[in-house]
């Protein structure tokens, strides 16, 4: 962050405006509490002083909403292209699952642009401990795929819970998400879901025993950012 702050500062010199493409929010998830991890992060970012910043599929409204200068990329879109491709051929999918409340929005946006269905999921957790007890999941259709679609998989647990929940052949189970840490025991990811998706917008989306299929996010990125600047001249 302190070479984007300096070169920030050459474009500036130069009379250039400076557009900083920031795909993975670090600190995203730390967004309450303590530490504030997403108020520390966005106040480093600001401080590069960027005419505009294009983030991807940030993790909650938070930490948008401390990030001057923000355009934010939805998943919506690079799904689409990544799991139907270029074609739109849409390869037997009939639904789209949200794995809890947090995810539903980007669900609903991602089944509206695929022209499919949505279904929910909830996590269920203990009232005394806060722990997490379990999911329970809409009733699905019996025949034809699903893609369950979320912003970050980190050690892929809760997906790991909901697909013995769901309980549909490994095959029929897809996941996408726009953040593939993969830490941990993320591999166990590849005995439930028989298609992985993620972009390289995190270090671990290419980690070799997930095997997911990593669709590159910067001409997404280029593309918003050249949008941005046409829209606002």
């Amino acid at each position: 962050y302190m070479a984007l702050a300096q070169w920030a500062d050459i474009c500036h010199q130069q009379g250039h405006k400076a557009v900083g493409l920031i795909p993975y929010l670090p600190g995203a998830r730390q967004d309450r509490g303590m530490p504030f991890g997403a108020k520390q992060y966005a106040d480093i970012i600001n401080a590069a002083n960027l005419d505009t910043v294009v983030c991807f599929d940030p993790h909650s409204e938070v930490m948008p909403s401390l990030i001057k200068n923000l355009v934010v990329l939805d998943s919506a879109r690079v799904v689409r292209q990544a799991v139907f491709g270029r074609s739109g051929m849409n390869d037997g999918y009939v639904g789209v699952i949200a794995p809890d409340d947090g995810a539903k929005a980007r669900a609903e946006k991602t089944a509206a642009a695929l022209h499919l269905p949505v279904f929910y999921a909830h996590k269920h957790r203990d009232f005394e401990t806060g722990k997490l007890s379990g999911f329970s999941c809409d009733e699905l259709p019996a025949e034809g795929r699903f893609l369950v679609v979320d912003d970050i998989c980190d050690g892929g647990g809760t997906f790991v819970g909901l697909a013995d929940v769901i309980g549909v052949e490994r095959e029929r189970l897809s996941l996408w998400v726009s953040h593939g840490v993969f830490s941990g025991k993320a591999n166990l990811l590849t005995e439930k879901f028989g298609r992985i998706y993620t972009t390289d917008s995190h270090p671990g989306a290419r980690r070799e025993d997930v095997g997911a299929s990593v669709t590159a996010i910067l001409p997404y990125l280029l593309v918003e950012a050249q949008n941005h600047t046409t829209n606002n001249h």
